[in-house]
């Protein structure tokens, strides 16, 4: 049981963080002057979103969830189930962001739940 409740905060959490980071950059628009003063300005820019600052309190959860689940079990285990994380970006770009996801993508996020199905039973 203390597996699902760290998978789902790596996965939850971690994700959500990612879409909010990418909602707060969208935002702001892309970065086309490299000097370091215009590379300062966007940086203190995206600092004044609070998209930016849940996205990066988000993710923070999800890397905490993570050690916390490899205090305990092995990496080997770990990484593949937390690649769930794919299919939960995908869902999340397009329910929040708006974005469209391709037919191909969604295969390969098939696969990729598949794989964490396969990984998942070898504990059991």
């Amino acid at each position: 049981m203390r597996e699902a409740i760290f998978f789902f905060f790596i996965v939850v959490s971690g994700t959500g963080g990612e879409l909010c980071v990418s909602k707060a950059m969208k935002s702001i628009g892309e970065v086309h002057n490299f000097r370091p003063k215009a590379l300062f300005q966007f940086v203190l820019g995206s600092l004044r979103l609070p998209w930016m600052w849940l996205g990066v309190l988000l993710m923070s959860l999800g890397f905490f969830s993570l050690l916390g689940i490899l205090s305990f079990q092995e990496v080997s285990f770990v990484v593949p189930v937390s690649a769930l994380s794919y299919a939960a970006g995908a869902f999340g770009a397009k329910a929040f962001l708006g974005e469209r996801i391709s037919r191909n993508r969604w295969i390969g996020i098939a696969v990729v739940c598949v794989g964490v199905t396969i990984v998942w039973w070898s504990k059991r």
